[in-house]
């Protein structure tokens, strides 16, 4: 880790030049549901905007100015409310401003209550959280944020937890069969030195592309540590991302706890160039290798640190190298003023002679999505739509080790299902003043595996132990079908911090020859926060 670090000092005094004029530089926590506010500047032919690259900067100036409605929506300019009217509905629990400064605090929490009348169980989430953030001057922010968490989970989502070992996206904690307790940090720090680069260090997760989901790089695993850079020059972005990362789930390498859990690397490079008004072109990839092995300790690899080379030939003058590279592609088409195509193309393996056969060969690996997005359906201001395709064929993103396979603490990296899965999704939200409408439909249909065997679908397993060669295909395994419904209403309270009242009901159905699990949950909850958790797998 000294390297590591020694590495993010390195890059940061390298450009600490002086800061020019007013430049994106602070962060905004992403979040689906809140980003849905933006769409109308994000998507907006003129604007030009790298909308697949999160997350988002709210000083920057496409959204400062729709950030800022958005955080003093109901502010009583002349000060007529009492202090605790203010500081519950309308301002930041502690702030401290001056000339070149703004610091602020929050209690954040999330507290719910639920029942789930199909499998006959109470659920419930007691999280008491808090952030603190703000900027020193112009080229430098900060964001933290933790909660300490107890909760009852819903049973296909406790179930994921028992046989995972972690809280989807969140993390390790005393975890057991029923009800279970964890805690849930984020950091990040970010410079900006001039207005072309900014720099980030961060305990967080990140995010490409312009849907739902990402085949790429997503935030639907735990937090991990990185260093980030991005740099604009015109109609390009360029971002590059090293990441250290746990694998609690691989082989200990003692008997004690002296090692503790296995780590592993990443390098991910992404250009985004804004070819045209309406369409951009994104060039993406990533390598992934473990920090040790039985061998012996190898650490970060500093072949992987240029900006400016393509990975892939750097990975192969190793001649024996055991590291994981992929390749991939986000494109993304402005069809009309607040309405956007896009689409992302995965490579993880292929094998030209074999695709042309058409015989299912195993290593042909890729994953793509597309879909439709856009802003003010029907011309109803705050009416945001989504529809979106996902599928990955068996055996993408998988490895012969776990340890360069692509994911994070027992999670994937890219989609919650892994891979051998088709998805369709649709997403609808409304803002009206205070109030916020979302609903969501899922089907997928993917494959599972019976005892023993490995058809394509759990990342983590060794490919070699793949039970097909040749006839691979998506869903083979346990042909299991997947209906997911989803509709919530949220009252804000306090824009600050998200602070709301939210009700919301789930129905869930997985079904397959092997039997139907379904799920009713009905949930209504004070909370308050900018982050995703999906339980929508």
């Amino acid at each position: 880790m000294r390297k590591y670090l020694l590495l993010a000092l390195l890059a940061t005094t390298g450009f600490a030049v002086k800061a020019q004029d007013s430049t994106p530089n602070r962060i905004i926590p992403y979040d689906y549901q809140f980003y849905q506010k933006f769409n109308s500047s994000v998507y907006d032919p003129n604007s030009k905007f790298h909308s697949s690259i999160k997350g988002f900067y709210s000083d920057d100036q496409a959204l400062n100015s729709r950030y800022d409605s958005l955080m003093n929506y109901g502010t009583d300019s002349l000060n007529h409310r009492s202090w605790a009217h203010r500081k519950l509905f309308q301002e930041h629990l502690l702030q401290f401003k001056g000339d070149d400064y703004n610091v602020y605090a929050d209690f954040l929490p999330d507290f719910q209550i639920g029942r789930d009348v199909s499998g006959n169980r109470n659920t419930w989430l007691n999280s008491r959280g808090f952030q603190v953030g703000g900027n020193v001057g112009k080229a430098f922010s900060f964001y933290l944020n933790g909660y300490e968490n107890q909760g009852k989970f819903v049973d296909y989502v406790n179930n994921f937890i028992v046989k995972n070992r972690v809280v989807p996206g969140q993390g390790y904690g005393k975890l057991a069969t029923n009800t279970q307790d964890w805690s849930y940090v984020t950091a990040l720090l970010s410079y900006t030195p001039n207005k072309h680069l900014n720099f980030a260090l961060g305990y967080d997760k990140n995010f490409i592309g312009d849907g739902y989901r990402s085949m790429l790089l997503s935030d639907v695993s735990s937090n991990y540590s990185f260093f980030r850079a991005r740099a604009t020059l015109g109609s390009v972005q360029y971002q590059t991302i090293f990441a250290y990362m746990l694998d609690p789930g691989a082989e200990k390498l003692a008997a004690d706890r002296r090692l503790g859990d296995r780590g592993k690397w990443m390098a991910a490079h992404y250009v985004d160039w804004n070819a045209t008004k309406r369409f951009s072109v994104g060039f993406f990839q990533a390598v992934t290798w473990a920090d040790a092995e039985v061998e012996g300790k190898r650490g970060f690899d500093f072949n992987y640190i240029h900006p400016f080379i393509f990975l892939r030939p750097v990975e192969n003058t190793n001649t024996t190298s055991p590291d994981k590279m992929r390749l991939g592609f986000n494109l993304k088409y402005e069809l009309f003023k607040k309405s956007s195509l896009y689409g992302q193309f995965m490579f993880d393996e292929f094998t030209a002679k074999e695709f042309f056969k058409g015989n299912g060969y195993w290593a042909n690996k890729w994953a793509i999505q597309f879909g439709i997005r856009g802003a003010d359906l029907f011309k109803v201001n705050g009416l945001n739509y989504l529809a979106e395709f996902n599928t990955a064929r068996p055996y993408t993103y998988a490895h012969f080790n776990r340890l360069s396979n692509y994911s994070n603490y027992n999670q994937a990296l890219a989609h919650p299902y892994g891979a051998n899965f088709r998805e369709f999704l649709g997403i609808l939200s409304y803002s009206y003043k205070r109030f916020d409408f979302q609903g969501q439909a899922i089907y997928s249909r993917y494959g599972l595996d019976p005892e023993g065997m490995n058809y394509g679908g759990d990342i983590f397993k060794d490919y070699n132990t793949r039970a097909v060669d040749y006839g691979s295909h998506v869903g083979q395994g346990i042909a299991t079908n997947l209906y997911y419904v989803k509709g919530q209403v949220g009252y804000l309270l306090n824009p600050k911090y998200n602070l709301r009242i939210e009700v919301a009901g789930t129905i869930r159905q997985e079904r397959n020859g092997l039997g139907v699990n379904k799920t009713g949950l009905f949930m209504i909850g004070l909370r308050s926060s900018f982050r995703n958790i999906y339980h929508d797998f």
